[in-house]
């Protein structure tokens, strides 16, 4: 007689996973803090800023800054992470579709993202007392997913083409310092006019364009459009790359 051997449904992997990445997540929460106070102390340091260039102008650049943090420093981290402690080849070899090991990991950043954006809010109505409309904030939370994608991209990238977690934690420190350097000094035109520019069309510039004007509607225009459009870009040639190299194993 021969056992029949039963394949879990799709819905029930999905739900273990999740349940067992929220997990690590909590069991990790210095770390999320640690994400969530780099735009906070954007908000309080550029207080002074809110009266001459606007409260869209602060949230706008303490979230960015807040989803580079998480696609940098907090996935590449962590995937790099388990991919050296073997989970993932684990992982693999178990009747699972392969999709849904890394739907979790997503799923559950996004979930970051979305709160991350919400102490951002809090943070500046409380502390800057900015106040936007209802529909500027909720806008704005989709247009962090679509502004956290790039970054969450970006570091599947980063992962996919370095193996050691080591090398992977540096370079993913090196691009992230990288990132608030010329965004922050960049925006604030410090480094000149033409390199404020040039920043508009990174992906900090992308993002911070398309949250800026989710904050404020009436500020979206033709060049909000082609950043937008460029966003998604970056997000599909990161996401294709990180895909194509990723390993999951270091052997």
């Amino acid at each position: 007689m021969e056992m029949e051997i039963s394949i879990p449904k799709t819905s029930a992997v999905m739900a273990a996973l999740l349940r067992a990445d929220f997990t690590t997540l909590w069991r990790n929460r210095r770390a999320v803090i640690m994400v969530l106070i780099v735009p906070m102390i954007i908000v309080f340091s550029w207080k002074g800023l809110v009266a001459t260039a606007g409260g869209a102008f602060v949230l706008s650049n303490s979230i960015t800054l807040g989803l580079v943090a998480i696609g940098l420093m907090g996935y590449t981290n962590s995937i790099a992470r388990d991919r050296e402690k073997g989970v993932f080849q684990r992982l693999r070899v178990s009747p699972l579709p392969l999709w849904t090991i890394m739907a979790s990991r997503l799923i559950v950043q996004l979930t970051l993202i979305l709160l991350m954006t919400i102490v951002v809010f809090l943070s500046g109505y409380n502390f800057d007392k900015i106040v936007m409309p209802a529909g500027s904030y909720a806008l704005t939370l989709l247009a962090a997913i679509v502004g956290g994608a790039v970054y969450l991209a970006l570091g599947q990238a980063i992962v996919g083409r370095i193996q050691n977690p080591e090398t992977v934690n540096s370079t993913s420190r090196l691009i992230y310092f990288a990132f608030i350097m010329v965004g922050m000094f960049g925006e604030l035109g410090v480094l000149g006019d033409k390199f404020k520019k040039a920043v508009d069309w990174t992906p900090y510039g992308t993002v911070k364009d398309i949250l800026t004007a989710s904050l404020d509607p009436s500020k979206w225009s033709n060049h909000t459009s082609m950043a937008l459009m460029l966003t998604i870009g970056y997000t599909i040639v990161f996401a294709t790359l990180g895909i194509k190299w990723f390993k999951w194993s270091t052997k």
